[in-house]
Parts: C-alpha cells; sequence; structure tokens
C-alpha cells in the first residue's frame, strides 16, 4: 500500500485504515489550529470531553482519508472517503483514546524527514 515509514495504522469497524501526514493534511492542520506545533497542545489542554473527541474525530479522518486519496490517484478502483460520522459510529471513545498515539506517530513520521535534513543542513560546516 502505502509507505509505512509515513503511517500509522488503526482499525475502524472491520478495516484497516493508514494515517499518513501529507502536505495537503499539513495546510489543513494549520487552518484549524494555526500550525503542527499548536496542535499537540491544542488536543491535550482541551478541558470540554466532547470537544476533545471531535478533534480527534476530525484528525483521525483527515490522516486516514490521506491514504484513501493516494490510492485513488494512482489506481483505478475508487475507494469512498471515511467521514466523521463513519468514524463516530463506527469507533468508541476508548478507541479513539488510543487513536491519539497513532496520530502522534503519523505526525512525528511524516515530520521527521524535514528534521532530519535540515539538522543536516545545521551540521554542515561553512566552506
Amino acid at each position: 500500500m502505502q509507505d509505512n515509514d509515513r503511517s500509522a495504522i488503526i482499525k475502524i469497524g472491520d478495516k484497516e485504515y493508514q494515517l499518513i501526514l501529507t502536505t495537503k493534511a499539513t495546510k489543513e492542520i494549520a487552518k484549524r489550529y494555526g500550525g503542527l506545533e499548536n496542535l499537540g497542545t491544542k488536543l491535550m489542554k482541551t478541558e470540554n470531553f466532547e470537544m476533545a473527541l471531535d478533534e480527534v474525530v476530525w484528525l483521525i479522518t483527515l490522516l486516514a482519508n490521506q491514504s484513501i486519496l493516494i490510492h485513488n490517484l494512482k489506481n483505478q478502483d475508487k475507494r469512498e472517503l471515511l467521514t466523521e460520522e463513519t468514524v463516530e459510529l463506527l469507533t468508541s471513545p476508548l478507541e479513539l483514546a488510543t487513536y491519539k498515539d497513532a496520530i502522534m506517530e503519523a505526525m512525528f513520521k511524516g515530520t521527521k524527514r524535514n528534521v532530519e535534513s535540515e539538522d543536516d543542513l545545521k551540521n554542515t560546516p561553512a566552506e
């Protein structure tokens, strides 16, 4: 399927979905939170339980749909995108809590290469 070093896998209902942080997803997250760096803070500081669930459902839907969009781009057999309602119906609050780790794993994997390349540039001696 996709490049596993860029994704985390979760199960929604009886299907597995890959959570992938793409440039497209990063732009959507930035629109909603003002940047990736604000996302963790927002998720951890949400006092309202229902609002926290809404944020996790939105993120899971966004990140899981990236793998579907990539599949649809590369293949003739088009898959239907997940909706927030589908995620809500096929998951329990307990599952959503465990999916936070998968969200963070996908975020870390999606930004890891950029951080490594920036560090490599900083460590390169100037001529």
